[in-house]
């Protein structure tokens, strides 16, 4: 997918309440599809929560806690949601857009964006039969470990949801449940990587500017 500089509208939202972006990001959508509006980029964050898919098997979910349950309609598995993650929804016209991948397209933004912050993140092919390993993954170690989740829906040509790159969040939250279906999944965020290290981790600020830079996304 070939996408230009001037194709992605900005929109820096901070921390939103998770079904109230849902709620606009549904509004989006239908203008989108009316033509009312071009393709954006929405980043911002949620307070603590935990999504899932219609495919989501319950023993994979929490059995209890203090982080709200909430059904979603893209695709993949469970995830959490939280301060210290930057989220991005894309609400793009594949229709005008012409053919392409957009998942590895997501996969490939974001590896672009975690090397202008100076880190080495890989995508991974899925084997025949294996749970996905959509995403983008930092190499070494015995195993990958995943730094950012993406889940999307398609519909009528037009995307919705997106991904979310883990920043600084608690990462703790994520082994209270099987996130993204894979029980053995590390997960891992730019300040560990930077602990790890002995680094300065970057700021929030400039992974969000990292990010949009990589998508082509920018304020009208």
């Amino acid at each position: 997918m070939d996408v230009t500089s001037d194709v992605l509208e900005r929109l820096d939202l901070g921390e939103v309440p998770y079904e109230e972006a849902v709620d606009a990001m549904a509004g989006w959508v239908e203008r989108r599809r009316a033509g009312e509006i071009g393709d954006r980029l929405a980043l911002l964050s949620h307070p603590p929560v935990i999504t899932y898919g219609s495919r989501t098997p319950p023993e994979e979910l929490p059995a209890a806690g203090d982080i709200p349950l909430v059904p979603v309609d893209r695709g993949g598995q469970a995830t959490y949601h939280g301060p210290g993650q930057l989220v991005g929804y894309l609400v793009i016209n594949l229709r005008e857009r012409g053919p392409g991948d957009i998942v590895r397209w997501v996969e490939n933004g974001l590896i672009r964006a975690l090397a202008d912050l100076g880190v080495t993140a890989v995508r991974r092919d899925t084997p025949p039969g294996a749970q996905s390993l959509v995403g983008v993954w930092i190499p070494g170690g015995p195993e990958p470990r995943k730094i950012a989740s993406i889940g999307m829906r398609i519909r009528n040509g037009v995307t919705s949801h997106g991904f979310a790159l883990n920043v600084d969040p608690a990462l703790g939250a994520f082994g209270t449940f099987t996130a993204c279906g894979l029980p053995d999944v590390a997960m891992t965020s730019l300040a560990r990587l930077a602990a790890e290290h002995g680094t300065a981790p970057p700021t929030a600020d400039a992974v969000r500017e990292s990010v949009a830079r990589a998508f082509g996304a920018r304020v009208r």
